[in-house]
């Protein structure tokens, strides 16, 4: 595969970005290689159980089992159990389908059993044939919450409730102060070579996780290379809400506004073609430009991208 980064790699990953990239590293990396680290700040329970939607999105996706049209849910599910509930009266705003609910009412046994989230999560990627490590990013809930024009919002109920439609005026990370890593983020957070900011929501993907306690410090001191992906393109979001969030935060809607969230946990950061334009006002902001084609629509697209980080990170290991 040519130069790449050596060492174990950890990927900091949420949403259907995240699970991309995290896709393209899993095909070049083999498991004792990679850490995927998932946002938790999304997870709710609907219908009495336990939904983690990042996490469901990343092990779908690395199953194989994922909608490719939708880049979340399983592959040609049907929402019959959705459809009776609504009929028997239920609240059927957030959409579940019907073998995904099993992934839900597993989950939620296992955990009322004893199991942490991290036990539970590596059982069912286990059970679906995928053999590098997903893990959560604490064992200890940490919800994301939005105050809107609309009220004061969970992460579900903003996103998919109100379509991402209401004027976020601020952000808080319930629970956060009371978490602590995940066992296996921990690990990998002390082992790792190469730390990746995959192409996630910097407000509700990958501020939950440095919101963890002690994460932001341990990246921030962390001696390997620490490179990530803009999720912005061309002054808007490739997918998701991330452009009109930055907006309506103040924030510039570019990979500058970007690079300014991740100061202090980046030293490289990759940038779309078309913002070539824009690689000096990243530099201004203290993190190294790095063009490449970002936009994953194939397989292919994903391993080429992942290919280019790790050679990056590779490179810059060796001129330090």
């Amino acid at each position: 595969m040519g130069e790449s980064a050596q060492g174990l790699v950890l990927a900091l990953a949420g949403g259907v970005g995240g699970a991309k990239l995290a896709l393209g590293l899993s095909k070049i990396l083999p498991p004792e290689r990679l850490v995927i680290v998932v946002n938790t700040g999304d997870d709710e329970e609907f219908h009495g159980l336990h939904v983690s939607p990042d996490l469901d999105t990343m092990t779908y996706t690395l199953s194989g089992l994922y909608n490719p049209d939708t880049g979340w849910g399983i592959a040609g599910d049907s929402f019959d159990t959705l459809e009776m509930l609504n009929r028997l009266g239920a609240d059927t705003w957030f959409n579940l389908g019907s073998r995904d609910f099993a992934t839900h009412i597993r989950r939620t046994d296992l955990l009322r059993n004893g199991a942490t989230l991290s036990e539970v999560t590596a059982q069912l990627t286990a059970t679906l044939g995928i053999r590098h490590a997903i893990v959560p990013m604490s064992d200890q809930p940490v919800r994301t919450v939005l105050d809107t024009d609309a009220g004061t919002l969970a992460m579900q109920e903003y996103f998919v409730k109100h379509r991402a439609e209401p004027v976020v005026r601020s952000i808080r990370y319930d629970g956060a102060a009371d978490a602590q890593p995940s066992p296996g983020f921990a690990a990998a957070l002390r082992d790792a070579a190469t730390i990746v900011i995959c192409p996630s929501n910097p407000f509700l993907s990958v501020a939950p996780i440095l919101a963890v306690p002690g994460v932001r410090d341990a990246i921030a001191g962390h001696g390997g290379r620490r490179v990530a992906v803009s999720p912005i393109v061309g002054g808007a979001a490739v997918r998701g809400p991330a452009g009109k969030i930055m907006a309506e935060l103040g924030a510039d809607v570019s990979a500058v506004g970007v690079a300014r969230e991740y100061r202090g946990v980046c030293d490289l950061l990759a940038l779309d073609c078309q913002d070539a334009g824009i690689a000096d006002a990243v530099a201004a902001e203290g993190i190294e430009p790095a063009v490449m084609p970002t936009i994953m629509e194939t397989d292919d697209d994903k391993i080429a991208l992942a290919r280019q980080v790790l050679e990056l990170a590779a490179r810059a290991e060796a001129t330090a």
